[in-house]
């Protein structure tokens, strides 16, 4: 598990690339997750 893990977080950073362990714009589907919740 390190840079050249394809899998892992850091990988993907490396890499430049996403995933299940790297989802594109995480921090603004939280927010927007804890928004609707708010909302209900």
């Amino acid at each position: 598990m390190g840079k050249g893990d394809k899998k892992s977080k850091k990988g993907k950073i490396v890499k430049g690339t996403y995933g299940n362990s790297r989802p594109r714009q995480a921090t603004k589907r939280k927010a927007n997750e804890k928004e609707q919740a708010a909302a209900k």
